[in-house]
């Protein structure tokens, strides 16, 4: 299977998870596993919350982020990535001048 991003409308999701601003994504969703790729402008964010039943990967392709995961903060770049499974809880910021460009996956 192929899932090309391109041909995904882009959702623009406004205070996701009780952010700031908007989170840009792709989203491919088969009902078991949500599949994005993601975009933040500079000072918007994924708001804190808990993955109950499910858990993420976050893969940074482009820009520079902040992700709180539990008590700890995280810098995130181009070649990271954050997990945060089941039963515990992040956010993802952009804190950088440039768009944070992600992939991640939910499942």
């Amino acid at each position: 299977m192929i899932i090309n991003f391109d041909e995904i409308k882009v959702s623009d999701l406004e205070n996701f998870k009780g952010g700031d601003k908007v989170y840009s994504a792709s989203i491919y969703d088969d009902g078991d596993a949500k599949i994005m790729k993601g975009k933040l402008i500079p000072g918007a964010s994924i708001g804190y919350h808990k993955h109950e039943g499910n858990a993420e990967i976050i893969y940074i392709l482009d820009g520079v982020g902040n992700v709180r995961y539990d008590d700890d903060e995280l810098v995130v770049k181009p070649g990271c990535a954050h997990y945060c499974p089941e039963g515990h809880s992040h956010s993802l910021r952009n804190d950088g001048k440039t768009d944070l460009i992600f992939f991640a996956v939910v499942k």
